[in-house]
């Protein structure tokens, strides 16, 4: 049973694995077991080009992006649990016992946090109920995304990056994968306010 599966392997999926990750030796987390599925096929980074991205050397290539961003959790945070080559296509169950099921295997999960971009391809059966036209992607494009509240789909399920909605950009589309990061640690916190962040001293 994982304490919770990410559900992407992009910018907004690997930014929640880190947060989540680096707070590994805090008395609420240290136990918990996190994993994320890094299926990249169709992530939006594949023909992306950075000038513009803070903390990102200008011309850096979101293909280098996505094999590095890999090899860094993996490096950092070796506790998290990466499965590669996956495909999710079906969740079952409710809050806070979810079972995901991919072309291969099935897992248990007591939450979810889906961050796997907002093509119109979108078809993970479970959660087809949520889907709407994306509010912030032009019409023609067909962009859709979960319905959500502050990336809260229902109760153990959150939507980040562009598919909750976000425009396509990427300090957006970690800032949102941080974020709920960040809400899944006050949760374990047993709701005291709280993030992640290394320090020099």
């Amino acid at each position: 049973m994982f304490d919770v599966l990410i559900i992407g392997g992009g910018v907004s999926g690997i930014s929640c694995a880190l947060v989540l990750g680096s707070a590994k030796n805090k008395s609420f987390a240290s136990d918990k077991k996190i994993g994320i599925f890094t299926h990249q096929k169709t992530s939006a980074l594949q023909e992306a080009l950075f000038n513009n991205a803070y903390g990102i050397p200008p011309g850096k290539l979101g293909s280098e992006l996505l094999t590095e961003s890999i090899k860094n959790l993996s490096n950092t945070y070796p506790h998290i649990t990466q499965i590669s080559d996956e495909k999710v296509i079906r969740i079952e169950g409710n809050f806070p016992e979810f079972e995901v099921f991919t072309n291969k295997n099935s897992y248990k999960t007591k939450t979810i946090v889906i961050g796997i971009g907002s093509a119109n391809t979108f078809a993970i059966e479970g959660l087809m109920q949520f889907v709407t036209p994306h509010q912030k992607a032009l019409p023609e494009k067909q962009r859709i995304q979960l319905q959500n509240t502050d990336h809260k789909v229902t109760e153990g399920i959150y939507v980040i990056g562009t598919l909750a909605g976000w425009r396509s950009q990427l300090a957006i589309a970690a800032g949102s994968g941080a974020a709920v990061a960040t809400d899944i640690l006050t949760l374990w916190n047993d709701g005291v306010q709280t993030h992640s962040h290394d320090s020099i001293r």
